[in-house]
């Protein structure tokens, strides 16, 4: 188990590639076009949620994550990247993001490294460990309005905001009204909203059991990662 901050690789690759001339009132659309992906990904996240536990037992019992089960999650958060991308997360696109959580060619891409070995007593503390982490991210991702309906409140889970609105989902609303009043997107803050998502996914996939690798207390600005996080060996990138 890991807890250092240094410069090094993170196991997990987010990047963005921002689209040159996004319209002005696309985004205004953009959460009613998502809807039929928020309704697979609720199930989606569903699923990953309840077979988490299940790795961490397989953890304990063998010090790996299964291998295709870990394909099936890395897939999900995937999916979840690209709609995010596209809408709440970034407005980074005005392409709609294709139904799969395999590898495309979406300007929104996200890969995680296997690890042939794991931990198996941090299984039982990285929730605990994560903890600093977990309010940081809370402050900036946990639904500040939600909508009066049970139902989508449950589903509110991940970065995906099906119960309501965050701090980076207000944030994201300002880049809508640039692009509504001034038809620009300034690259800085795309580069900020996007790092913003890169912490997020960084302390989600520790908590997921995915990686041994604490993640650092920074934000990593940019669509593509720092120059310290190089790209992960193909080998150990397989996702679904």
């Amino acid at each position: 188990m890991s807890t250092s901050t240094d410069l090094k690789a993170s196991p997990l690759r987010l990047t963005g590639t921002l689209q040159a001339g996004l319209s002005r009132w696309l985004w205004l659309a953009k959460m009613l076009l998502a809807i039929p992906h928020f309704v697979i990904l609720a199930a989606l996240w569903l699923w990953f949620i309840a077979t988490t536990p299940i790795a961490g037992i397989a953890i304990l019992a063998t010090g790996r994550y299964p291998r295709r089960l870990f394909e099936i999650n890395t897939g999900i958060l995937r999916w979840n990247w690209r709609v995010g991308f596209y809408v709440y997360a970034a407005l980074g696109t005005d392409d709609y993001p294709p139904f799969t959580a395999r590898r495309t060619s979406y300007p929104a891409t996200l890969e995680i490294e296997y690890a042939d070995r794991l931990s198996r007593p941090a299984v039982l503390v990285k929730a605990l460990l994560a903890l600093p982490q977990i309010a940081i991210v809370a402050l900036l991702g946990a639904d500040i309005f939600l909508y009066p309906i049970p139902a989508l409140n449950e589903l509110s889970t991940g970065p995906l905001p099906l119960g309501g609105y965050s701090i980076l989902n207000l944030l994201v609303v300002v880049a809508g009204f640039l692009l509504l009043v001034t038809g620009r997107y300034p690259t800085g803050y795309f580069d900020f909203l996007v790092g913003i998502s890169r912490w997020m996914y960084r302390v989600l996939i520790y908590l997921a059991l995915m990686t041994d690798e604490y993640p650092p207390f920074r934000l990593d600005a940019g669509g593509d990662e720092p120059d310290h996080a190089t790209s992960l060996p193909a080998a150990a990138s397989r996702t679904a």
